[in-house]
């Protein structure tokens, strides 16, 4: 169930059907979604591919008929690309060509230099996001996970799903101190910004990230082997770098790349999104997020909000995969 607020008329979802296709090298196995322990997908990805894109030997999943709209899931900390092993097949079945590529810090995503920095900030991984595509000859696609790419280059975003609305900010607003209370729910970006963080994170990534599902998703009773698939992908050998950096950058205790200042000055300035767009938030989020009112003006195209119910929290496409694939889908008609 959601609830919706929209600029423009809504329209009724439309049913999807569930059985997951064959889908070739990528084929799923079988497996039911759900939000407890009971019915938990233990679906997994057939082999993952490789490509060189950019700075990148990225790792990704890809499913759907080659011919169709291209659209591409982009996870976030602490999560990685199963968050979408239920949403893939429901998508592949309506006809979407689908990819789902590791993020730099994550599964099988290596540098191909030993001298790169290991670079966290925003800007970086939206480069890396369009030399994903580059690399693909995608010209253009339906994102989500990615308000970036839409501001940034709105002329290779078809459409836009977001999931707790207008992500977007600089080292000046990360400066800003907030209320006590949402301070409180920033308690391990606080933790990553000592070395006992870092070496706290290394140590105890397994449990570390364990717990912050728990925290962000508490009506979420996913078992240890849904965690476990995951947590396979946090053991990448730049894993532990990439995540400090991005929240020490974030408090401007660490420096970013000058090639990137363009970029970041842009995203700085908080930039209208204007490709039709469609933001989700599950009614049991326990991750920081902003009220949908206070970003429903960021989006000047075709925009609807909605509210998913039925205690679903931060990690929205693998607690609602239905709810998440039909907003692709959605979006794609606008």
């Amino acid at each position: 169930m959601f609830r919706s607020i929209s600029k423009t008329p809504f329209f009724a979802l439309a049913i999807i059907a569930l059985a997951a296709p064959a889908l070739g090298a990528n084929n799923l196995a079988t497996g039911e979604p759900g939000n407890d322990d009971t019915t938990a997908s233990h679906k997994s990805f057939g082999p993952i591919k490789q490509i060189n894109a950019g700075l990148l030997n990225v790792g990704y999943a890809e499913a759907g008929p080659t011919n169709g709209t291209a659209v591409i899931l982009l996870h976030g900390w602490p999560y990685d690309i199963y968050s979408f092993v239920d949403v893939v097949p429901i998508l592949a079945s309506a006809g979407y060509h689908v990819f789902v590529p590791y993020l730099r810090g994550y599964g099988s995503t290596r540098f191909l230099s030993d001298d790169t920095i290991r670079n966290g900030q925003p800007a970086v991984v939206a480069v890396d996001v369009i030399h994903f595509m580059d690399a693909l000859k995608i010209d253009k696609a339906v994102i989500a996970g990615a308000d970036i790419i839409a501001a940034l280059w709105p002329e290779r975003c078809k459409g836009l799903v977001s999931v707790s609305g207008y992500l977007i900010g600089g080292q000046a607003s990360g400066k800003n101190p907030l209320p006590p209370a949402a301070e409180f729910q920033w308690w391990y970006q606080y933790y990553f910004a000592t070395d006992r963080g870092r070496d706290g994170y290394d140590k105890n990534r397994h449990d570390f990230d364990r717990l912050i599902w728990q925290l962000a998703s508490p009506k979420w009773k996913f078992d240890n082997a849904t965690f476990d698939r995951s947590a396979a992908a946090f053991d990448n050998p730049d894993h532990v770098a990439i995540v400090i950096h991005n929240y020490r950058w974030r408090l401007g205790l660490a420096e970013g790349e000058s090639k990137y200042d363009d970029l970041e000055k842009r995203l700085a300035q908080s930039p209208v999104i204007a490709v039709p767009t469609i933001t989700l938030e599950g009614d049991a989020n326990g991750a920081p997020h902003p009220e949908p009112s206070s970003y429903a003006k960021k989006f000047a195209g075709k925009y609807e909000h909605r509210t998913i119910t039925g205690g679903i929290g931060h990690n929205l496409p693998q607690e609602a995969p239905q709810a998440f694939a039909q907003a692709v889908i959605d979006v794609d008609r606008y």
